[in-house]
Formats: structure tokens, C-alpha cells, sequence
């Protein structure tokens, strides 16, 4: 374990940003001891901080990053592969290594920043797969008395980008592993939108090599341009309000949720797209010109300046569609 005071937050908005404290850990055990050690103190968890954006100079608190790297195989029946992944395993390296393995399942998910811990939590998704249809378990730790609690994935509560730990129980567990079981062969998924056309061959490595190609085509490199990739979340609307929509709008797009009793996800980017924010900047503050669900830090943007942009974006498209978007992104304040 690792303990740095004034240290800077990680974040791929490239915005500084200063904890008090920040810790990082390798194991459970360091990790119930930097729980004790800063009992009472305001705590925030991050991985990469590939889904934050601070809008402060200063967290007045603890900065908890998890540096538990390990991945290890459970179990194998020949048809599945039970796999125990750290929290801190970055997610994208996890899916080039499983797919070098030849296991299937999450290759729709490749190029998505971050670490596995805050995958599980956020239930990423991408092409017509969630993380939560490969996820077995999570393991956690207790942040009031330090107790390990496995959690199975029906506790976990998924739903669209949503988590146990981002609703009813959102700061009491830290997750430090994930137990995921990913199928073993070449059954791949490539139903959503146009990826069949992307895909030249039909493996596991065929679908990462498309989804990587397209996902470069429209989104900033992190390591080029500060970004939190996809800034807002789907909004999820009752029937009756697609339907009022198509009247005017004929051609919006919108995605059944089979979770969801009568109700569609419609397409954040392209509310954003067609209220004209497509392209915008503001400053150094911007909405990416291919697409426009992210929004970027072209240098010297300040957290308060992208939210204010993000702000504007919400009360734009609400005028405009009586629809409102909420960020994925989480603010420091």
C-alpha cells in the first residue's frame, strides 16, 4: 500500500484536481487497513478516473485506488471459464488477454476505459452486450466495519448503467474482485446496429478488431484528447412518449429494453446531434465533432466549464424534445 498526501486525482478529463489523501492498494487486506487507518474521513473510489470529472481544485478526503491486478481461472467445463478478475485490472487489457484465449463474451466490450471494479459498478455496455449478462459474482469489502460480502449477480440489481452500488447501497462496498464466466469457442454476438457489416471474420478476435475500428472512427483517444468517453447516459422513456416523438421525428432511434416493462432507451447522441450541439465549443470546453454523446477538454477546460456545457446541453434538449438527459459522468465536487 501506498499513501501520498496532495497527490493528484487520476481522471482522462486531464483536469487537476488534488486529493488530501491518496491510497492505493494491492490487496484486501491493504485495503481494510487504509479503512481504518481514515475512519470518518470522506472517502471517494476511483479506478483510472476514465468516468469522472472534478470540479473542484481540491478533494477535501481520501482517494481510494485499487491496484489489485490478479486474474486468476476458477474454473473450466470446456464450454465456460469461470474467471476471478482484480478491481484494478484495466478492463481493455482484460478483454485482449481473454480473447488471445479464446474465450468469448466480452469482445463487444473492448476499448472501454477503466478498470474492471468500476465496470461492475457502472455495468458498462457496449454493441448490444452489458457486462452484467458475463458477470457471476462480486466481492466486496464492507467500508463500515471492513467485512468481505460476495454478491451475486441478482444482488448486484443491473439494469441500464446501473448497479446495487450506485443506488440503495452507493458507498457502503468497495468491489475487489469480479468473478465473470466467459464462453469458450467462437460463439460471438454481432446483432447490434451495424456491427455485423464491420466484422471480416467471425471470432472473438474478428468482433474486437471491428468494435476497436469503430470506436476509434468516432471517439477521442484518452490519451490525446481529455474526455470521459460517453458523457451522458441512454434516457430510458416510457412508450407513450417514443410514439409522441416519432410524430415529429419519425426516424429517432430507439432500442427495446426487455428489462423494462413498456419502455425504450432512446439515443442520447442523437437528441444532442439534432438540438445542434454536434461540434460545439466553448473555450477549450467542446462536444466531440463525430460524436455527440462525449465531451472534451480540447486543453485547458476547467470541470466547471463542461459542466456548465453539460448543463446547457440538458435544458437544450429538454426544451427541445421534453426529454431529460443525466450525466454518467460523476462529478468531484
Amino acid at each position: 500500500m501506498t499513501i501520498g498526501y496532495s497527490q493528484d486525482i487520476p481522471n482522462t478529463f486531464r483536469i487537476p484536481c488534488k486529493a488530501d489523501v491518496l491510497v492505493r492498494y494491492e490487496s484486501p487486506a491493504e485495503l481494510c487497513e487504509a479503512l481504518g487507518q481514515f475512519r470518518g474521513r470522506r472517502l471517494l473510489f476511483v479506478g483510472e478516473g476514465s468516468n469522472l470529472l472534478p470540479c473542484c481544485e481540491r478533494f477535501e478526503g481520501v482517494v481510494l485506488c485499487s491496484e489489485i491486478r490478479s486474474v486468476e481461472e476458477i474454473s473450466n467445463d470446456g464450454r465456460a471459464v469461470l474467471l476471478k478478475l482484480g478491481s484494478g485490472c484495466n478492463w481493455d487489457e482484460f478483454v485482449a488477454w481473454s480473447v488471445g484465449r479464446g474465450y468469448s463474451g466480452a469482445e463487444n466490450l473492448s476499448l472501454i476505459p477503466g478498470q474492471a471494479g468500476s465496470a461492475a459498478v457502472q455495468n458498462i455496455g457496449a454493441y448490444g452486450v452489458e457486462i452484467s449478462s458475463l458477470v457471476e459474482s462480486v466481492e466486496t469489502i464492507c467500508v463500515r466495519d471492513g467485512s468481505t460480502r460476495i454478491f451475486s449477480r441478482e444482488e448486484c440489481e443491473y439494469g441500464y448503467r446501473r448497479s446495487v452500488f450506485k443506488t440503495s447501497l452507493a458507498g457502503e462496498y468497495i468491489v475487489t474482485f469480479v468473478n465473470l464466466r466467459l464462453r469458450l469457442g467462437d460463439a460471438v454476438n454481432i446483432e447490434y446496429g451495424r456491427l455485423s457489416e464491420a466484422v471480416r471474420e467471425l471470432s472473438p478476435a474478428g468482433v474486437r478488431e471491428a468494435v476497436i475500428a469503430t470506436r476509434r472512427a468516432k471517439l477521442p483517444a484518452v490519451e490525446e484528447v481529455g474526455s470521459a468517453g460517453s458523457f451522458f447516459m441512454n434516457p430510458v422513456v416510457e412508450s407513450y412518449v417514443l410514439e409522441r416523438l416519432k410524430q415529429d421525428w419519425p426516424d429517432i432511434p430507439s432500442y427495446p429494453l426487455p428489462s423494462e416493462d413498456d419502455k425504450v432507451k432512446l439515443s442520447a447522441a442523437w437528441l444532442i446531434d439534432k438540438a445542434g450541439w454536434k461540434g460545439w465549443r466553448r473555450d477549450d470546453a467542446g462536444v466531440w465533432p463525430t460524436q455527440a454523446l462525449v465531451l472534451v477538454n480540447y486543453g485547458s477546460a476547467t470541470g466547471e466549464q463542461i459542466r456548465s456545457l453539460a448543463a446547457d446541453i440538458v435544458e437544450s434538449v429538454k426544451q427541445r424534445f421534453g426529454v431529460e438527459l443525466h450525466p454518467e459522468a460523476q462529478y468531484i465536487i
